[in-house]
């Protein structure tokens, strides 16, 4: 059994008692220090005194236990692991460094780093830095806003991360990659979060929901390689019963994620409806079923979401698959997009943006800017392909705003589950938006037919490197 400790805040004893103060301590258990499944965890809250901190020391077969803050440790008791967490709560609140604030006008937090070459004490620099990503996420200290971890290129085998706190309005919080160096990791590339997992048995949950089952990590057996195609299974934490909303507020920089059903997945199911604001920039994320997905959510018209300078790809057509998807829980069509796609590219074997889905209602708006649309699906007249740009119910629950866009597939719309479309999908035209479809079928009012086969276009399918959309983003995509 492994435990992750969250420090929450120290309270006075009950009145008329001695002075003493007292640790809020949060005691997740898991089936392993990594990519652990929601199903695996359950929670323990204690009290504990302060002034004992400096002589409680955790012991388990003699053999005395020293740990940090947020540490995972391997041990069959917990009241050991809980005696033991005390002795670093005096020196949490001031370990970690400041950091100028994420948000311009924000406010200043803390800074957390993440590296494979730190001691994993507590973050506060590339020497004690965590050496995993969920770590760092239980030690953000509050939801007050402008946090910031900083990750060392490096490969991460994790899945279903959470933080454990919200941005804040006007101080969101920042996961960052050092991609190039600057931030001081001594390491230049991606942060790759690959949720493949290998040592997780990952399964269809017996007891689930007939369509959406989700899924269960057994114990035991021979490592299993290769992609985890469960659903729920993903780099974000989100299933049923579990909400991806703690990540509101939140900015993702120099991401590759990958190995799962989804990349960068926000699924707001179980809590469908709430205000949601996530940022993704230069970024890359791949999965079975999206590359990106932010689902179950109602946007803010001064806050919206954001994917800007990155690649999504999905690797299946079946079911309500696509690079992206979109589903937000609208009562009618908003003025403004839910969320905007700006200089991204987006690669797919059906659907290269995915909106809506069978059993929810709600209106979707999505801003397409300067972005790359290839669906790889060019089926014949009576064969399967449902659109570049599909929505899985009626086509009026969908609005797509272009803006100087290259596009490629079947046909740019489509609605529902087999080949066709109900014109009912809503959009306009800004600027050149180009589409190079199969040759029976005919562009949208306002865009450009391609004659020709797009080399420049098709050559977008490949992974950029980090920073290399960013640098790119000069003028609208060729096809």
């Amino acid at each position: 059994m492994f435990f992750s400790i969250v420090f929450t805040r120290a309270v006075p004893l009950q009145a008329g008692a001695a002075k003493t103060k007292f640790l809020s301590v949060r005691l997740f258990t898991h089936a392993s220090p990594r990519c652990y499944g929601p199903v695996a965890m359950r929670e323990r809250r204690s009290q504990f005194p302060l002034d004992r901190a400096a002589s409680i020391k955790g012991q388990r077969g003699k053999k005395a236990i020293l740990m940090n803050s947020y540490q995972w440790l391997s041990l069959a008791g917990e009241k050991s692991v809980l005696a033991a967490c005390i002795m670093a709560a005096t020196v949490v609140a001031g370990a970690f460094a400041q950091t100028p604030a994420p948000i311009k006008g924000g406010r200043t937090g803390v800074t957390i780093y993440v590296s494979k070459a730190g001691d994993n004490s507590d973050g506060s620099s590339w020497s004690k830095a965590f050496t995993t990503i969920q770590q760092a996420l239980l030690a953000v200290p509050d939801d007050k806003g402008g946090h910031r971890i900083v990750i060392r290129p490096d490969r991460y085998v994790e899945a279903n991360l959470y933080p454990a706190f919200k941005g804040a309005h006007g101080a969101y919080n920042v996961l960052t990659g050092d991609y190039d160096g600057k931030l001081g990791s001594g390491a230049t590339g991606w942060v790759i979060v690959d949720s493949s997992c290998p040592d997780q048995h990952v399964r269809k949950n017996p007891k689930g929901d007939e369509d959406i089952p989700g899924f269960v990590v057994t114990e035991g057996g021979e490592p299993e390689p290769g992609l985890k195609s469960i659903d729920w299974w993903s780099a974000i934490r989100a299933d049923r019963k579990f909400s991806a909303v703690g990540w509101d507020r939140w900015v993702w920089r120099h991401a590759y994620v990958t190995g799962a059903e989804g990349g960068l997945l926000w699924d707001l199911t179980c809590e469908q409806g709430k205000e949601f604001t996530i940022v993704v920039e230069d970024c890359v994320g791949i999965g079975r079923f999206a590359g990106a997905m932010v689902g179950a959510f109602v946007g803010r018209a001064d806050e919206p979401i954001v994917f800007r300078d990155s690649y999504f790809c999905n690797m299946n057509w079946w079911s309500d698959d696509g690079a992206a998807y979109v589903r937000a829980h609208n009562v009618s069509m908003p003025a403004a997009p839910d969320v905007t796609f700006e200089n991204c590219t987006l690669v797919s074997p059906d659907n290269a943006l995915q909106a809506g889905n069978i059993g929810y209602v709600g209106y979707t708006r999505v801003a397409l800017k300067k972005c790359r649309l290839i669906s790889l699906n060019f089926s014949p007249p009576h064969g399967p392909g449902t659109g570049i740009i599909n929505s899985r119910v009626k086509g009026e629950f969908l609005h797509v705003d272009f803006e100087d866009c290259a596009m490629m597939g079947l046909m740019v719309f489509g609605t529902g589950t087999e080949r066709g479309y109900d014109g009912k999908i809503g959009y306009t035209v800004k600027g050149r938006v180009t589409a190079y479809l199969q040759f029976r079928e005919k562009v949208p009012k306002g865009m450009k037919a391609v004659p020709l086969f797009p080399v420049e276009l098709y050559a977008a399918i490949r992974v950029p490197e980090p920073g290399e959309l960013k640098a790119a983003n000069r003028a609208a995509p060729k096809p």
